[in-house]
């Protein structure tokens, strides 16, 4: 079982910056899973935003979300960060970090993780 703890989240005008994070605490075979970040806003599907393998060394955009937003990972720190820049109304959602056992890949499939965290809010005011 991997835990995974979100923090950052909150509320910004368009146009400002806020970094997320998500922590495994704990876990001595972090860099063995590949992390990703999904958001869902209220009454639309949940969507992929961004991911990294396990080294770090590969990462995925959504197309939202290129050139803004930036995924990495400190595995001696067993944490991931989204920072995001440019923010947008329509980035207003929840915000998830999720744990893919399949480390080397940097999927955008939801279904293909294994693990989730709680989700942090994330919303941008006009």
């Amino acid at each position: 079982q991997v835990q995974l703890v979100e923090s950052g989240g909150g509320l910004v005008q368009a146009g400002g910056s806020l970094r997320l994070s998500c922590a495994a605490p704990g876990r001595t075979t972090f860099s063995m899973y590949a992390m990703g970040w999904f958001r869902q806003a209220p009454g639309k599907e949940r969507e992929f935003v961004a991911a990294i393998s396990g080294s770090g060394g590969s990462t995925n955009y959504a197309d939202s979300v290129r050139g803004r937003f930036t995924i990495s990972r400190d595995n001696a720190k067993n944490t991931v960060y989204l920072r995001m820049n440019s923010l947008k109304p329509e980035d207003t959602a929840v915000y998830y970090c999720a744990a893919d056992h399949l480390g080397y890949i940097s999927s955008s499939v939801a279904d293909e993780y294994d693990y989730w965290g709680q989700g942090t809010q994330v919303t941008v005011s006009s």
